[in-house]
């Protein structure tokens, strides 16, 4: 199996509690303007990868605390997604898992969105609102809501939902990637 990704950031603390591993997939069906990643939104092949492949990249490293999921839209790939995170959490029931989604956790009714759902701990769901971006804890906009779906993520809650969001810069062969939350007023 092959997920169609974005990017990957193979450590970040500014998407979540910890070192995490973050992936962002590619293509988007929603078109929020002021989007963080509009080169993520078409729905064309860009780094393909074996679920296995990826799977052994984040286990490989030991110093990880969980893994977030962005894009693009996640639920765009649901069923890739769900097999992807049974196999780590197979291996690392310690890890929790965030994904992002434009979607309204009440819309996630098809087959592979409530399966991958089972792998989440912590879902933000939502479109995109740059006049709501008030640079307020894990989210882009104030829009956007917060569904802790185990408990894993419970001893952060304060930390996720309330503080202020970070950025990093991270060098890549062909640029710079920019991981985080950024303010609406931030200059492409």
């Amino acid at each position: 199996m092959l997920l169609n990704l974005a990017q990957i950031a193979p450590s970040t603390r500014t998407l979540g509690p910890g070192n995490r591993f973050a992936i962002w997939v590619q293509g988007c069906p929603f078109n929020c303007s002021g989007c963080i990643a509009p080169d993520w939104i078409p729905f064309k092949k860009a780094m393909v990868i074996e679920l296995k492949v990826l799977a052994d990249i984040i286990l490989s490293q030991d110093d990880l605390n969980g893994l977030t999921i962005s894009g693009g839209e996640p639920m765009m790939q649901a069923g890739r997604l769900a097999v992807l995170l049974e196999a780590i959490l197979r291996k690392r029931p310690e890890f929790n898992v965030i994904v992002f989604t434009g979607f309204k956790k009440e819309q996630l009714i098809w087959d592979e969105a409530r399966n991958l759902l089972n792998y989440i701990d912590l879902l933000i769901d939502g479109q995109y609102v740059a006049s709501k971006n008030d640079r307020m804890g894990l989210r882009g906009s104030n829009n956007q809501r917060f569904h802790f779906l185990s408990d894993k993520l419970l001893p952060y809650m304060e930390e996720i939902t309330t503080r202020r969001p970070g950025l990093e810069f991270h060098l890549l062969d062909d640029g710079v990637l920019m991981v985080g939350i950024p303010a609406a007023e931030f200059n492409w």
